[in-house]
């Protein structure tokens, strides 16, 4: 029998699934925020969570809790958006499932199940942060963060990451390739498939790194081209987007959401990582790279492209943002997902259009807060003029 409560709980789940999230009065000119998170752990299926039955769960407690729900890889299929999130359970374990909704800023629900992937390695503790690429070879892929302890060492926080590799044509059924291998780097994270060939190659972004959190002598953001993507292999990683001293990028960076096809360019949004007194802050910057050569970059403006803001900055990491997923649909309208403190996933609107003016109308960094004075003074300037 089911536990009366269960009705209780269904009422206020489906009330929040119904939930209407209007624009925020938030305003830059570049995009635009929403009021409400579009999925939180209340998102989460009570019969994920619940044992429903009266008899073997009279209190009705969470048996299988999930604290949090995040950083999620986007598509959208004939003409719905489809969330491939990282939903964390209260045990830790970080797993995949997709969530579907009609706007793409409202009603996401999740399908009954979570995504069962291949268990084709046995070392693997941990899987998050999957980037769905659509890929012009006709699959579905999904690159993800694949984390196991590293034996070498016996402390217990010690891990090693790899890009573990998915492909499938209905996120429903997916197959397992082989883990990419980067000759020159021993770990990966935050790695992404571009959507087209390039020198008849897949092409991949990439993050160097010698540790598990510490990027060592990984200078930034890589690319990299391999021939067969079932066995996937980069002999040489290219670095496109650096680390650069007292920038936004100093700690470390890595590719967020897989590139958006521009008129004048790809359009990159990364994370940077730079740290504070209250420890590593993560921020979103924009790039962009050439159409037909993507390895070179193009534009580079300065700054920050989204930072928390209020209750964003507070969860389980806090003052964080983090994206691994856009969609870009083909009359121009971008929706960028992005989580915030490792806790709730957020959408944010714009254009194409707007982001390569963002792109090539912003100026670049200046390096120095003498060269940043009179990078401002010069607006300021023409603008005085304008005013007056």
């Amino acid at each position: 029998m089911i536990h009366s409560r269960y009705y209780e709980e269904l009422e206020k789940y489906e009330r929040l699934i119904g939930k209407k999230n209007r624009k925020s009065d938030f305003y830059n000119g570049i995009f635009d925020r929403y009021e409400n998170p579009v999925l939180t752990r209340d998102h989460a299926p009570l019969h994920w969570r619940y044992d429903l039955d009266e008899e073997t769960n009279p209190y009705f407690m969470e048996r299988l809790g999930v604290n949090a729900v995040m950083n999620s890889g986007a598509i959208e299929l004939d003409g719905k958006f489809f969330l491939v999130a990282r939903v964390e359970g209260n045990d830790r374990k970080s797993f995949f499932a997709v969530a579907e909704s009609d706007s793409g800023t409202e009603g996401f629900r999740f399908w009954d199940y979570p995504v069962c992937l291949p268990d084709t390695c046995p070392e693997e503790t941990n899987a998050y942060d999957m980037r769905l690429t659509k890929h012009e070879d006709g699959y579905i892929y999904g690159v993800f963060c694949s984390e196991s302890k590293d034996p070498s060492d016996p402390d217990l926080s010690a891990a090693v990451a790899q890009a573990g590799i998915v492909r499938t044509k209905d996120l429903k059924t997916w197959e397992r390739l082989d883990n990419l291998t980067t000759l020159r780097s021993p770990q990966q994270r935050n790695v992404v498939l571009h959507p087209e060939f390039v020198d008849g190659k897949y092409a991949f972004y990439t993050r160097p790194m010698d540790g598990f959190i510490d990027t060592g002598s990984g200078g930034g953001i890589g690319f990299g081209l391999c021939e067969d993507i079932e066995h996937a292999v980069i002999d040489e990683e290219i670095i496109i987007s650096r680390r650069v001293y007292h920038t936004l990028t100093e700690a470390k960076n890595g590719a967020g959401a897989v590139p958006i096809k521009g008129k004048k360019c790809w359009i990159h949004i990364a994370h940077g990582v730079r740290n504070t007194a209250a420890g590593l802050r993560y921020v979103l910057y924009v790039f962009g790279t050439d159409l037909k050569d993507p390895s070179k970059l193009v534009a580079e403006p300065s700054g920050v492209f989204l930072v928390p803001l209020g209750k964003e900055r507070v969860g389980d990491v806090s003052n964080v943002v983090f994206t691994n997923g856009a969609i870009a649909r083909d009359n121009g309208d971008v929706y960028l997902y992005y989580a915030s403190c490792d806790t709730r996933l957020h959408v944010a609107t714009t254009t194409v259009d707007k982001l390569e003016d963002y792109l090539f109308g912003t100026p670049r960094d200046a390096r120095r807060t003498a060269d940043c004075v009179k990078q401002r003074c010069e607006l300021i300037d023409k603008n005085m003029k304008l005013l007056h």
